[in-house]
């Protein structure tokens, strides 16, 4: 089985690790953790170097449990939604477990939601987390 959690640095995305955690050891189960961002430029390298430590330190919770944990950062292009669904697409992806944010209902509207979108995207069962 394959576990795939959407990875942002949020407290609600660290407790999508720990749960993911919690499945993987009980279904033998290996994680992909992704990390997603729609840009990537020369500009951007402080964020890009922030969220590979984030990375890093998420694929140690899974090591230091002997859990095989493989991450990624993705800079498609594509938002973090669509990034997730069509990562679990590719990577035939059994279960993706991500954290919800409270968002106002003006947020949600102006910005979308991540977890919403692969909730009603993802080919596979989705785990929400908050």
């Amino acid at each position: 089985m394959k576990i795939l959690v959407g990875y942002d640095g949020s407290n609600s995305a660290k407790e999508a690790l720990s749960l993911a955690r919690t499945y993987a050891k009980v279904l033998e189960a290996s994680v992909d953790v992704v990390t997603s961002m729609q840009k990537g430029t020369e500009n951007d390298r402080e964020e890009i170097e922030q969220a590979e430590r984030g990375l890093a330190w998420a694929q140690s919770l899974f090591e230091d449990h002997g859990i095989p944990c493989k991450t990624h950062l993705l800079i498609r292009g594509l938002n973090p939604g669509e990034d997730l669904v069509e990562f679990a697409r590719e990577n035939d992806i059994d279960q993706i477990v991500v954290g919800v944010k409270r968002r106002s209902k003006i947020e949600k509207l102006l910005m979308g939601s991540t977890a919403q979108f692969v909730i009603l995207n993802a080919s596979c069962p989705v785990v929400s987390v908050k």
